[in-house]
């Protein structure tokens, strides 16, 4: 029989208190400023959040940028696909159609925003959008050596297939691998085994067999996050579970909903 090593044995994670859910800016404060957007994300940081949540897209010149979409049609005045086009003299122009105007973000502008000192807490959770290759979208992330200490830790690859996993693996080793999903199945056979954590839909978790998965991944030292929370009454329901983490657009609103259960549950002892 094989001897079971002290890392290799699960530490268990205890049910988190309102006071220790964390709340992550989905897309920012995406609720009232352009999504993906360096507003969006100080403003998100100014209202309280501890994490960002956004999404990355490289361009035909492989510059890796802040965007959720594959084209750039719905949110901005640019068109077409974002594989298909330049950084330099094209996408750099672009501007978002929601006020304030803004320029659609670098990855890299985003990591200086996070290594300014005042905001070195917060966590960024990069959703790995399907339609990159993940080859060459987790080589380029390793240019920021000097910010092992500082950033990798609170780094953390949401993935959503399976051929993100060896990739990331090898050329990001130090960064926590998320899977953001829908299917409690496809996370047992594909991802279970190689994330420490899952980012799911809430409404996966809405019914016994998402809350027994819930207890199971707390038994099992497995993190769980949920989204996109943004009604008062799921947000609430949310901050009762006890995950890890909660994504809302609605940053400020998400803060104060949390500290008022955090005063209950005070009051209660």
């Amino acid at each position: 029989m094989s001897r079971v090593t002290p890392t290799q044995i699960p530490i268990p994670i205890p049910f988190r208190q309102p006071k220790d859910i964390e709340c992550w800016g989905h897309r920012g404060a995406s609720a009232h400023l352009p999504e993906n957007t360096l507003a969006s994300f100080r403003a998100a940081i100014k209202e309280g959040c501890d994490g960002i949540e956004s999404d990355v897209h490289a361009t035909s010149d492989g510059v890796t940028l802040m965007f959720h979409d594959p084209t750039l049609d719905r949110t901005t005045t640019g068109k077409g696909l974002i594989k298909n086009q330049p950084w330099k003299g094209v996408i750099e122009h672009v501007r978002t159609t929601k006020e304030p105007i803004q320029p659609i973000p670098l990855f890299e502008e985003l990591i200086a925003l996070l290594m300014e000192p005042e905001n070195r807490h917060v966590t960024l959770n990069i959703d790995c959008k399907m339609q990159n290759d993940p080859e060459k979208l987790f080589v380029s992330g390793r240019k920021y050596p000097n910010h092992s200490t500082l950033l990798s830790p609170r780094l953390i690859l949401g993935l959503w297939h399976p051929l993100f996993i060896p990739p990331s693996m090898k050329y990001l080793p130090n960064c926590t691998r998320y899977h953001i999903g829908f299917s409690l199945p496809i996370i047992r056979e594909y991802f279970w085994n190689h994330c420490s954590g899952f980012s799911l839909a809430f409404s996966a978790l809405m019914n016994s067999t998402g809350q027994a998965f819930l207890n199971e991944c707390r038994e099992k030292g497995k993190e769980v996050t949920v989204w996109t929370v943004n009604h008062e009454l799921e947000m609430k329901t949310a901050i009762g579970w006890g995950v890890k983490a909660v994504l809302t657009d609605r940053v400020g609103k998400f803060v104060e909903l949390k500290n008022e259960a955090s005063l209950f549950t005070y009051m209660s002892y």
